[in-house]
């Protein structure tokens, strides 16, 4: 019988390469993964986000400026109003002809619900035209954009 048996002192030496091929057969799996994975994941709805400008605001004398402070108090022009008093008030602008426009300042530290409660006035009102005035971020000098 033809059988080639290694002399036993052979066994005991140690392999020193490295096996790769399941490292490969991972990598391989994991680019699949990737491939197939990411079209999937970054699928957003196509839309035409707003582009940033900057008008300046022409400030008329028949323009009204109500600020809304941190807290949720509210002011017409320096005045403190309540709702209802704002309401009111909104009510009495509103049937001016032409309507004046409505500026609302908003502190930046406000509640979205103080500045909600103010517009929702100006709807109840029936005042068509709503302004946010905001400042302009700040840019660093010689940066074209």
């Amino acid at each position: 019988m033809g059988m080639g048996v290694a002399p036993l002192e052979a066994e005991d030496d140690v392999v020193s390469a490295i096996n790769t091929t399941p490292l490969v057969d991972v990598m391989l799996v994991l680019l699949i993964i990737f491939l197939i994975t990411i079209p999937v994941v970054i699928q957003t709805t196509p839309v035409e986000l707003p582009k940033e400008t900057n008008q300046p605001t022409q400030t008329k004398p028949e323009n009204i400026n109500i600020a809304v402070n941190k807290d949720g108090d509210v002011l017409w022009n320096t005045e403190h109003v309540d709702d209802k008093k704002l309401l009111e008030r909104l009510k009495e602008v509103a049937v001016k002809q032409p309507q004046p426009e409505v500026h609302i300042r908003g502190d930046r530290n406000a509640r979205y619900e103080f500045v909600g409660k103010v517009v929702f006035a100006c709807q109840r009102a029936g005042i068509l035209k709503i302004g946010f005035i905001t400042e302009p971020p700040v840019r660093a000098a010689g940066t074209l954009r």
